[in-house]
């Protein structure tokens, strides 16, 4: 693995002025409570650039005037005491098997090299994270910004996440293995849960046969689960969960697990007993062939926000076939009020990864995203949607979902047959 952070580097350098310096902080999990914390979870790009997901460490590229590339990281120095509480923190050997790099210093030294470099000129350029969208809370990378242009007014602070997220955009092999990897945990999720649905119990007992599933795989979740039965579905970020699913309902779950920090997404909407009613199975089948058709579109060149384009002109046209809108010349407009969302965001160390994709950009071999259609009907209690992932290839796509049932055919047979 170690080999593949270090190629994440090399291109990495091959991005960074002349003259310049990237610094990348691990951060640490926030106070939750007294003496509480919040779960650690990694500084995605530091954990690309070197495989290491532990707190308070600091990543360093500097590129000479001569476009020569170094690295180093800072630990933090080993505590016995700290250790004996806690989970002793990462030492130089486990660094340097993760990562490849060799040269290492400690989180006390970090400020006197870094300001050695920046008031030479060795580093006229500083490259850091600077990703923030919490307008209150500051990052590690957004104070250390804030005093650089203060001591150091002739530094141009520039923006690292773009240069990291180009090359996160584009998946490799070993990016690939994992995000399959995650796909068949979470597949075993959605059929632990179809198995032991049944009218009558809460949200969040079904829910718990996911959170088993990563328990046994060892992984943890992407992302905290969708599990919305009945009218709950019809709201897109539904995360209470604890409500009582009745017969009739049909259940929308929205979940993935994630393998190595990559994360799966997957959407799968199915009724509560065991069978759809024939409105439902009406309004399935329209999201379920909107899935199909923007599967279809996916290939090199065609621009991201095409996507969405496509499903709705199609979802007009259906929609007014069944009487739902009122017809095609105002049908977008009206369509808003079932379907709100884009049918699609990128995939990978992030579950919405590297932010909002611009409309026009273009696919490419390579890029991994969601296809997640939906319809959303709040005065007939439902919502419907259904999300695989794919991989964008040479000539068209692969869903790496693809092994995971939703057919209605699919769907009822597997309950009829496996239900406890």
């Amino acid at each position: 693995m170690k080999e593949n952070h270090k190629t994440n580097r090399e291109n990495l350098g091959k991005l960074m002025e002349n003259s310049s310096m990237l610094v990348i902080f691990a951060g640490a999990a926030p106070v939750s409570t007294a003496d509480q914390y919040y779960a650690y979870s990694a500084n995605r790009n530091l954990y690309y650039l070197t495989g290491i997901d532990r707190p308070n460490v600091i990543l360093t590229m500097t590129k000479s005037i001569n476009g020569e590339v170094s690295e180093k990281l800072y630990l933090e120095r080993f505590d016995e005491l700290y250790a004996r509480w806690n989970d002793a923190m990462i030492q130089k050997a486990e660094a340097e098997e993760l990562s490849g790099i060799t040269s290492y210093g400690f989180i006390d030294e970090f400020i006197p090299v870094a300001a050695t470099a920046l008031n030479s000129g060795a580093a006229k350029t500083l490259y850091l994270d600077l990703e923030n969208r919490s307008f209150g809370n500051n990052t590690e990378a957004l104070d250390f910004a804030a005093q650089v242009r203060a001591k150091y007014p002739c530094v141009t602070i520039a923006n690292a996440r773009d240069m990291v997220f180009k090359l996160r955009m584009i998946k490799q092999d070993y990016e690939l293995a994992h995000l399959r990897k995650a796909a068949e945990i979470t597949k075993e999720g959605f059929y632990a849960m179809m198995r032991n649905v049944k009218p009558g119990m809460m949200e969040y007992e079904l829910e718990a046969h996911i959170d088993y599933t990563y328990k046994r795989f060892g992984t943890q979740k992407a992302f905290s689960t969708i599990l919305a039965s009945g009218g709950n579905a019809a709201v897109l970020h539904y995360h209470k969960n604890n409500c009582e699913i009745k017969d009739g309902d049909l259940i929308l779950t929205d979940f993935g697990a994630g393998w190595s920090w990559y994360s799966a997404d997957l959407t799968r909407t199915f009724p509560a007993n065991g069978r759809f009613t024939e409105r439902q199975k009406l309004l399935y089948n329209i999201v379920l062939k909107g899935l199909e058709l923007v599967t279809d579109m996916v290939k090199p060149g065609v621009e991201f926000g095409a996507l969405n384009k496509g499903l709705r002109e199609y979802y007009v046209k259906e929609l007014v076939k069944i009487g739902l809108i009122k017809d095609e010349e105002n049908g977008d407009e009206e369509l808003s009020e079932y379907y709100f969302h884009g049918v699609s965001h990128m995939l990978g160390l992030d579950t919405h990864d590297l932010g909002r994709a611009p409309a026009d950009m273009p696919l490419e071999a390579g890029m991994v995203l969601t296809i997640e259609p939906g319809l959303y009907i709040p005065e007939e209690n439902l919502g419907i949607r259904i999300e695989d992932d794919v991989v964008v290839t040479v000539n068209g796509c692969e869903v790496l979902t693809s092994g995971i049932i939703k057919t209605i055919d699919e769907i009822e047979a597997f309950m009829a047959e496996n239900r406890a």
